[in-house]
């Protein structure tokens, strides 16, 4: 046994492995602006450097000597002028695409100072005379230089007499001095000594909030849970014990109303009749166990209709087998038959069933948790994609998944545990 758990604990590195990568792409490359998404564009370019340079989100993606910064963002003038009208001391001209800059122009073209202790580098395209970032430039054709200063330095453009700089192209560049030093690197050194990150909107840690919210969303699934399926079970046996019956088609027809009824539904007719008209159970709040009553009985009820013609399912399919005939020739009775010998042998869809929904009961319900005010995960977890609290959002799917991965190891021992002929290789 012991053998094949650490076996099955190897195979699942690759498992990890892949969800922690996986949760990175998501995020960080197909995630778009995460600064812009989680501060808003009313912001200050400076507000949304800080927000990367604290998430590492100013450095190389994978790998590179060169990362973007938003001090200034790449400009190619043949799409216009841009932020550049503001400045008095350049013309624009659309018929070359570029912007000349006058004699005796000083000016900066940078949205604020940079970091005095980082390199950087500017490309620019160019033809004229001029003096940029105290370099002097001259080209009487089209030229491409890179020109790297410290961070410290001060002023941009600087033009003396009549010289005059003619630009098409200029963007800036943050100089990385090791290349390895990327986002991937950064997310990876964060999960390694357990910082899941900073929530923007709580402005609390994240490991902070999930483990304020891991209480009252487990004080609300776990009931829900073992509820379900005790009673889920039992009504299947019933099903099986009365098959073909009034009590057999009876319960299937409940299932099947159970199961055509909205979540909000349940949640929307519960609180008003429940809760408001009858006054049987708080409407919202936390504050003791009474407040948890509704919101579990409405979430065992709205499961029960597909849990029920699941588990009817799985023991109807048991009981047309050879050896429930042959235990009824030998005289054994019908309720040692459903319950020693039947529930025995449909444990294995039974455990596939449960063990997968024991990760989820971690993230909670976010609309019961929500409707009546439970301080939760899924309550968290609303509220972080409503305010696009990316950390939150981020820690919440990678813990889900990491537990999921955990539940397919736990579902294998209670193969075994259930099913004498499954063995562990």
């Amino acid at each position: 046994m012991l053998k094949y758990i650490f076996k099955r604990i190897l195979q699942m590195v690759p498992t990890v492995v892949g969800v922690i990568l996986l949760t990175f792409f998501l995020f960080n490359v197909a995630g778009g602006d995460l600064a812009a998404n989680a501060l808003g564009k009313n912001v200050s370019l400076q507000m949304l450097e800080d927000f990367d340079v604290q998430r590492g989100l100013d450095k190389p993606l994978f790998f590179g000597r060169r990362t973007g910064t938003r001090a200034y963002s790449d400009h190619d003038f043949a799409d216009g002028p841009g932020r550049w009208r503001s400045f008095g001391d350049t013309s624009y001209f659309a018929k070359s695409a570029s912007v000349v800059v006058h004699p005796m122009a000083d000016f900066s073209p940078l949205a604020f100072d940079l970091d005095p202790d980082r390199q950087y580098e500017w490309t620019i395209t160019y033809r004229g005379n001029g003096c940029f970032m105290g370099r002097a430039l001259a080209s009487k054709d089209w030229k491409t230089e890179k020109i790297l200063f410290q961070g410290s330095e001060k002023g941009g453009f600087k033009t003396s007499g009549f010289q005059t700089l003619e630009i098409k192209k200029l963007k800036l560049r943050k100089v990385v001095e090791n290349p390895f030093d990327s986002q991937l690197l950064f997310y990876l050194k964060q999960l390694a000594r357990g910082d899941l990150g900073y929530s923007e909107y709580f402005k609390q840690p994240v490991s902070k909030l999930l483990a304020d919210g891991v209480a009252p969303s487990l004080s609300l699934t776990i009931p829900i849970f073992l509820i379900g399926i005790i009673v889920s079970i039992s009504l299947s046996l019933v099903c099986a014990f009365f098959r073909d019956t009034w009590v057999d088609r009876s319960l299937v027809l409940v299932s099947v109303a159970l199961m055509s009824i909205n979540y909000l539904v349940y949640i929307v007719a519960g609180q008003y009749v429940l809760a408001y008209k009858m006054g049987a159970f708080p409407v919202w709040g936390y504050e003791s166990w009474r407040y948890l009553v509704l919101p579990v009985l409405i979430g065992v009820v709205s499961g029960l209709g597909s849990n029920i013609r699941f588990y009817r399912t799985v023991m109807l399919d048991e009981m047309y087998k050879d050896y429930v005939r042959t235990a009824f020739a030998k005289g054994v009775s019908k309720p040692r038959v459903l319950f020693v010998h039947v529930l025995k042998n449909a444990m294995i869809p039974i455990i596939t069933n449960v063990v997968i929904a024991i990760p989820f009961l971690y993230t909670g319900s976010l609309l019961l948790e929500s409707f009546f005010g439970i301080p939760g995960l899924g309550y968290l977890g609303i509220n972080a994609i409503m305010s696009s609290d990316i950390d939150v959002v981020r820690a919440l799917v990678l813990i889900g998944a990491l537990l999921f991965v955990a539940a397919n190891l736990v579902t294998d021992l209670c193969y075994a545990a259930a099913d004498p002929r499954v063995k562990l290789k």
